[in-house]
């Protein structure tokens, strides 16, 4: 007799089919196929809880087989399932066990069903593997209102499940709506609570429509935190299937979110690269994934270490990071949006019309260098920033509500071109370049900028792409002259302070 459950490799579900045969020899519950430390002591957990439920089953040797073999299981999920392929062996249950249904669940000494880590991935795995029906106990923090196509019986105890397998009880599997609502996002902070900064604020809108990543540089106080932690609310709502992704990274990790505002993650420089990339001896998702569909801010970037940053570069490029241990090798997603933030110098006063700079030139530059060439080359929008003069009278600006609208209809411009939800920022290349086409004397004028500050073909491709984003804000089809001037600007805000004299028009080519 085989009962079915979900085994979870990162986010990847799988089959797990439970056998349980009752074999001669001293008294005894073994666990074979592979089981880490909390699936052994499932024996203990799952005979505390039959004993419970009155069978005993210290009388004869049990050997359960968690099967397939060759893949190692790491949560205690399939104590249920367990506990009812002992129970159809011991005569227990008359019923046959249907093979379209799923048990997930823990159990405790007195045959309660208690969540663990990673329930709301193995649900979604068991819709996507063809399973009808999953019994799993209920938990506060799954989002019930998004399983509604989810079959999903919840149940309390073991002998909940025995009766209603044997049709002595009927459970509901209908989600009541009330049971998870949804919380308001909490970020009150406002772009037209910041004072000047007009030229970032555009930059952030850009990196929001298109999904660009961006570095701003400047003294302290001139409002790089801020900026960056008003940045999520330009950031349009996640859509139902990001939510679902979102959450099963974060209760994988077992950390809360209930909301559909893009998460916002902001590690502290200390971090290690386990912490920010994620890992251990059993990988979980680090900053990086947690960061998926949303937003990764690395304030005082350069005060993170040199390895750690380059860890990056894989993320970045391809929005996923893959963690190989002994154990086991597992792939999460990490498609985020990074938001850096550091000064100009040791100091911070580097350039600065008010203070006077203390370092040496082989200090800034081996400060600047603490970020690689790689890392710049990943980032697609380098801002400048300096303080904002308090006494000026302030001009009238724009609430976020307003931006995030502009930024959600430069999205659906995006939807609409490719086909699917993808935006300039993380759309295949040959794509965009079928889609975004340069004129002849735009591709000189890129060639042009590109031979003189020896940027790679990454770079100029981020160029392309920044150029399409500012396009689609401006609401026009192709790539205008000013939407690539733009994108140049944008990347050459921190090649050099001789920057500053170059003109902010079109040049002739």
């Amino acid at each position: 007799m085989k009962v079915c459950s979900i085994g979870l490799r990162g986010m990847e579900g799988y089959r797990v089919q439970v056998e349980v045969k009752e074999l001669p020899g001293i008294p005894s519950v073994v666990i074979v196929g592979l089981p880490d430390p909390s699936v052994k002591e499932a024996k203990e957990r799952v005979v505390a809880a039959l004993h419970a439920f009155g069978c005993e089953v210290m009388n004869q040797k049990l050997v359960i087989h968690l099967s397939p073999p060759e893949r190692k299981k790491q949560s205690p999920m399939f104590d249920l399932a367990m506990a009812l392929g002992i129970l159809k062996v011991k005569g227990k249950l008359d019923q046959p066990i249907p093979s379209h249904i799923a048990f997930l669940g823990s159990l405790s000494l007195d045959g309660a069903i208690q969540p663990v880590d990673g329930m709301l991935p193995a649900i979604l795995a068991a819709k996507k593997l063809g399973f009808k029906q999953v019994y799993a106990p209920y938990d506060p923090t799954l989002p019930l209102h998004h399983l509604q196509h989810v079959n999903c019986t919840f149940v309390q105890t073991l002998d909940e499940v025995v009766q209603c397998l044997q049709g002595q009880q009927l459970l509901s599997s209908i989600v009541p709506l009330s049971s998870a609502p949804e919380v308001p996002p909490t970020n009150h902070r406002d772009f037209r609570h910041i004072i000047g900064q007009d030229h970032a604020k555009y930059a952030l809108e850009v990196a929001a429509a298109g999904e660009h990543n961006v570095l701003m540089v400047g003294p302290p106080g001139c409002g790089k935190s801020l900026l960056a932690e008003t940045f999520p609310t330009i950031l349009p709502r996640l859509s139902h299937e990001a939510q679902l992704e979102v959450l099963s990274l974060y209760q994988l990790a077992g950390e809360p979110k209930n909301d559909s505002s893009p998460p916002f993650r902001h590690p502290h420089h200390s971090a290690s690269a386990v912490a920010l990339i994620g890992g251990g001896a059993q990988p979980k998702p680090g900053e990086v994934s947690l960061a998926h569909r949303g937003v990764l801010f690395l304030d005082e970037m350069a005060e993170f270490t040199k390895k750690t940053l380059d860890m990056l570069r894989q993320p970045l490029e391809t929005g996923k990071v893959t963690i190989s241990r002994v154990s086991s090798t597992v792939t999460y997603p990490a498609n985020f949006i990074l938001l850096g933030a550091m000064n100009p110098c040791p100091c911070g006063h580097f350039g600065s019309k008010k203070r006077y700079c203390l370092c040496n030139p082989k200090q800034i530059q081996a400060y600047r260098q603490r970020i690689s060439g790689p890392i710049y080359d990943r980032i697609d929008i380098l801002l400048s920033l300096e303080a904002v003069d308090l006494t000026e009278s302030p001009k009238q600006v724009t609430c976020s509500e307003v931006i995030r609208s502009r930024v959600e209809a430069a999205r659906a411009r995006q939807y609409e071109r490719y086909g699917e939800e993808v935006t300039n920022g993380r759309v295949p290349v040959d794509v965009l370049f079928a889609t975004s086409r340069l004129t002849k004397r735009q591709q000189q004028l890129l060639q042009h900028w590109s031979s003189t500050y020896d940027w790679s073909n990454r770079v100029q491709t981020k160029i392309i792409r920044l150029a399409r984003t500012i396009a689609d804000l401006a609401g026009t089809d192709d790539i205008t002259d000013e939407a690539l001037w733009k994108a140049l600007t944008f990347r050459r805000m921190n090649e050099g302070r001789k920057e500053r004299n170059v003109e902010g028009t079109m040049p002739a080519t």
